[in-house]
């Protein structure tokens, strides 16, 4: 017995720091990457692809870096204060700035449940038929009855085990022929044409992959995380430890951004090889995406792409709602968090529900939330600078930070994706009117 016992703590060491320890410590920084690729993600990705072809791949390796660098410095502002973004933004800025974001977020992230409800349910209907907005309303309904009713831990596993299902986008590479000698080309050499189409493509782009509820989601979570575990305190209040952590949400963001950047320049290179390849490129959703594959590549390949849809779609309207909810909710101090019974955090879950319904009722109106997609993807390209530069501030403020204050190649790289971004924008709007 007493060898048994000997052998325990070794056997637990081993799982901790071998893959199931890894994976098992992956979290906010993976959930993050993988809901980067929702359904208004790859309707974006899809319409580049279709339009421009292999060329606009390079797209996919300038935005890694950046998005790695603005995901952590969210996740480290978390870590050290406890608090997300908003509630760190309440108590070190003025209450109009907090307002005018929070209510851009909202709007911008409900628009995106819409769509992305309105392309899992068209999805749906391309696999088992039927009417879309039963779908719109099956769908809003689970999404947000989960976050609200489920268990945190169990909710968060449910969610990490949502993410294999992007795989299925690689898979759809294996069934379409494809120009690698191209399609590499295309990713490490740029090709830029100066037109007011092109640009705005760049900036759905960024505004895809560099998305500000990614930013409020990943810091929001690190703090909830931080907050239900009682060995874990603010970093602020105990900083011991703080290299382990900051070492855990590096890693645990590169996986997720290179992840979400592997399936984005999966779908463009199989819309290039397909859809912009056959003349295809007149497609504006994730959805007619799906469709158009069928007599190109076959119904396999269809059925991949609409699977792919449904499954991200569940993924990502959780993190859209949750991100909303935890802005508003920190902005205005209210009890938030996943963890919390309904009945202790009120406001914030109605937050939350709200964000959905509304998302549920745009699918009844004439407005149609699929053709928004695209600029809705520009939209949350533009709100993305402001919310980068005050993150980028805050991120330097000991008054916030404490003694963790971001600096080093992180605080510079933040900066450049912050440029990136500001420069893309600018770069769009001199391409439409000049």
């Amino acid at each position: 017995m007493s060898d048994q016992s000997s052998e325990k703590p070794d056997d637990q060491e081993a799982e901790a720091t071998g893959p199931k320890g890894f994976l098992k410590r992956l979290g906010p920084g993976l959930i993050t990457g993988a809901s980067d690729d929702d359904p208004s993600g790859i309707g974006t990705y899809s319409q580049a692809g279709a339009q421009l072809g292999y060329g606009i791949g390079w797209t996919m390796l300038l935005t890694f870096p950046l998005m790695v660098a603005i995901q952590e410095i969210s996740g480290r502002v978390g870590r050290v204060t406890g608090r997300g973004i908003s509630g760190n933004v309440c108590r070190h800025y003025p209450e109009s700035l907090l307002h005018l974001i929070v209510s851009l977020l909202f709007i911008t992230n409900t628009v995106n449940i819409a769509a992305d409800l309105g392309a899992m349910a068209d999805a749906t209907k391309l696999l088992v038929g039927g009417h879309g907005i039963v779908y719109v309303v099956l769908f809003g309904v689970l999404s947000v009855g989960a976050q609200i009713f489920f268990d945190y831990k169990r909710y968060v596993s449910v969610l990490k085990w949502l993410t294999l299902c992007l795989f299925s986008y690689v898979a759809a590479l294996a069934v379409v022929k494809v120009d690698w000698s191209a399609a590499l080309t295309g990713i490490l050499l740029p090709q830029i044409t100066w037109s007011g189409s092109y640009l705005t493509t760049i900036v759905a782009i960024l505004g895809t992959t560099i998305s500000p509820y990614l930013f409020f989601w990943q810091a929001s979570q690190e703090a909830e995380d931080e907050r239900i575990d009682p060995a874990k305190a603010p970093l602020l209040e105990r900083p011991i430890g703080a290299a382990m952590e900051f070492s855990r949400i590096r890693a645990d963001t590169i996986v997720g951004m290179a992840f979400s950047n592997l399936i984005a320049v999966s779908i463009i290179i199989t819309a290039a090889a397909t859809l912009n390849a056959s003349g295809k490129t007149d497609i504006e959703s994730s959805a007619q995406a799906a469709e158009a594959l069928r007599p190109i590549a076959g119904v396999f390949a269809e059925w991949i792409f609409a699977l792919g849809i449904v499954g991200t779609g569940l993924l990502a309207i959780p993190v859209l709602a949750g991100s909303t909810a935890y802005a508003v909710g920190e902005g205005q101090r209210w009890l938030v968090g996943l963890d919390r019974k309904p009945r202790e955090a009120v406001a914030f879950y109605s937050v939350l529900a709200l964000s959905a319904v509304i998302g549920i009722a745009l699918n009844f109106t004439s407005i149609n939330p699929i053709s928004a997609l695209y600029w809705s993807a520009v939209i949350n390209g533009v709100l993305a600078v402001p919310v980068m530069v005050l993150l980028m501030v805050m991120s330097r403020r000991k008054d916030v930070m404490g003694d963790f204050v971001i600096k080093g190649p992180l605080h510079w790289l933040g900066w450049l994706s912050t440029a990136a971004m500001a420069i893309s924008v600018v770069a769009m709007v001199a391409g439409i009117f000049l």
